[in-house]
């Protein structure tokens, strides 16, 4: 038996490397070609270059777009956060008839096919008069992103004693008092990590953007651009870049939601 074990181990953990691999592989080539000379990606490489970082720098179409990304993304995260946690209380504490409806709906965004969602926000915010502006893709990243926010939330809600919050009224706190006195102390790491786990889904969306953004272009629709216009090394770095920061965010998230067992 220990043999055995000792091979399933070994098989499981040559499965996560294989698969990491190939999810990453792609990444780290971008990254290389966005250092290589050579206009096209070939091997083997050219010099080391960072001349088309450098382009990307002094590109105004591609600080036009990171401006708009980053707009979009804080205002989204914030938003998509309050939201979020607004739900997740109102299903940690309350039971009311249909809550279980009530849960499905405010979870079902983020299960829509990305193009059925751009072409509805297209809809309405057209009958509203808001398609393509920034507002228009706040309003659908938020619709979007306001369900992660919810679960981050409401998993970290889980964790904490259902007494703390009885403690607190029979101390004489009122719900408002206990809200801002335990529940959202309590929950702050929760409520970080989704604020940078939303951030990072809205910088990195780009389909919905695609439908509502209209001129109002983020990064990840000027890089779709790029592509459809010519095949150039730019997109490699601002790919790159735009990897970067997403996952500084989503590790900032995950060591935010580091539970205390694990920091022992």
């Amino acid at each position: 038996m220990g043999n055995e074990n000792r091979i399933i181990n070994a098989l499981l953990k040559l499965h996560i490397v294989l698969c990491l691999l190939f999810i990453f592989a792609p990444i780290a080539g971008s990254f290389v070609f966005s250092l290589n000379s050579d206009r096209f990606p070939s091997l083997p490489l050219g010099e080391f270059s960072t001349e088309w970082y450098r382009l990307i720098w002094e590109d105004p179409l591609v600080w036009q777009g990171f401006g708009n990304t980053l707009v979009v993304g804080l205002t989204v995260a914030v938003i998509a956060t309050i939201l979020g946690f607004g739900g997740a209380y109102t299903d940690y504490r309350y039971n009311f008839t249909g809550k279980s409806v009530y849960v499905a709906l405010a979870l079902l965004p983020p299960t829509i096919p990305v193009v059925i969602m751009g072409l509805a926000m297209l809809a309405f915010l057209s009958r509203v008069n808001l398609s393509g502006t920034t507002i228009s893709v706040i309003i659908a990243h938020g619709v979007m992103c306001s369900p992660f926010a919810m679960a981050i939330i409401r998993l970290r809600l889980s964790q904490m004693d259902p007494d703390l919050e009885a403690a607190s009224w029979n101390m004489g706190g009122n719900q408002w008092q206990t809200l801002r006195y335990v529940i959202i102390p309590f929950t702050k790491p929760a409520i970080f990590a989704a604020l940078f786990i939303t951030m990072a889904v809205s910088f990195d969306e780009f389909a919905v953007a695609w439908f509502v953004s209209g001129l109002n272009e983020t990064l990840p629709v000027k890089i779709l651009g790029f592509l459809q216009g010519q095949v150039s090394p730019r997109i490699n770095a601002i790919g790159s870049l735009a990897f970067l920061s997403s996952m500084t965010l989503i590790i900032l998230a995950q060591l935010l939601l580091r539970s205390p067992e694990e920091e022992k």
